[in-house]
């Protein structure tokens, strides 16, 4: 459904111009009253987030308004940059260079198709099942044993993580809700909207009021208070926009729980992996978030099982 044609639509993405304006504003002030190094060098950060945040939104405005197509152009996309920037702090070897074309040029752009055309079946197996067999034979084929287990293994889960589990994404407009149908871009925004605020909350609350680091050795600026004073805020967030969703207020409550749970684990898995492949970002694309996985890290845990659950307990 397109932007113009829904109101309840369009009083989303109205709010969250609302919101990136006032933040624009406290970020304004925050700037003027800002007088020792280290304030100046927060709040810089702030403000190329917030400026990050605007083009963010204005092409995923975009694509919404498009249609679901636009969106899921978009995401394919995102999962396409996503995956150069995984695949670019990965060792490689020439007989891997196949297989990755595959990867690149068959399986992504086959995983958007198959939820074009709504073929659940096709969606769900081609990579947890045709891709995870057939990459390894690709590979084998080259003839290079070295690393081989590590090697392939590198290569199906950078697949799984920035195609397979980031295309539940726009999936969510496949799902036949009764007395929802068409209506899909609202439940994807609203995954999008609870995913990213948790993001945007934790890191505010976190730096207001944190004190106890939760996983130091994973993520040294994540605090248990950010975690749960952010997280809860979401979820908040997340039940005051039911209106917008096929969902009553107490499901809508849960389902932005499990979102908020799904994003903590992804971004600290995926920060698990910038540690162990000693990089600080995945890239360095959007001005103040890094890399464009540095963006969806959340995303990639959230959407599968918010699409799961959806289509288990509502279609």
């Amino acid at each position: 459904m397109s932007l113009f044609a829904d109101r309840e639509l369009a009083w989303m993405i109205g709010g969250i111009l609302v919101f990136l304006s006032i933040a624009s504003l406290i970020a304004w002030v925050l700037k003027g009253r800002a007088r020792t190094e280290s304030a100046q060098a927060t709040v810089a950060n702030l403000v190329a987030r917030i400026r990050a945040w605007w083009a963010m939104v204005f092409v995923f405005g975009i694509a919404i308004a498009t249609g679901g197509y636009g969106s899921l152009v978009m995401f394919a996309i995102v999962s396409f940059l996503a995956m150069r920037e995984f695949m670019t702090l990965l060792p490689t070897r020439r007989a891997d260079h196949r297989a990755m074309v595959w990867t690149f040029f068959l399986f992504l752009p086959a995983q958007y198709l198959f939820v074009a055309i709504g073929w659940y079946g096709m969606f769900a197996l081609l990579i947890p099942v045709y891709a995870y067999l057939l990459l390894p034979s690709v590979q084998v084929l080259a003839g290079d044993t070295e690393d081989f287990l590590a090697r392939t293994s590198r290569l199906q889960w950078v697949l799984m993580i920035c195609v397979f589990c980031v295309s539940h994404a726009p999936a969510l407009q496949m799902l036949d809700i009764p007395g929802y149908e068409g209506q899909g871009a609202k439940l994807l925004l609203f995954l999008v909207v609870v995913t990213q605020i948790s993001d945007v909350l934790q890191y505010t609350v976190g730096k207001l009021f944190g004190k106890r680091k939760a996983v130091p050795t994973v993520s040294p600026n994540k605090t248990v208070e950010g975690y749960l004073g952010g997280g809860g805020l979401a979820v908040l967030i997340g039940t005051a926009l039911w209106w917008a969703t096929p969902f009553a207020p107490w499901q809508a409550a849960l389902l932005s729980l499990v979102i908020v749970l799904a994003g903590i684990a992804g971004g600290l898995v995926m920060s698990a992996v910038k540690r162990d492949r000693q990089v600080k970002d995945f890239g360095a694309l959007i001005p103040g978030h890094g890399g464009v996985l540095d963006r969806i890290d959340s995303l990639c845990f959230s959407a599968p099982l918010f699409f799961h659950l959806t289509r288990f307990f509502f279609t």
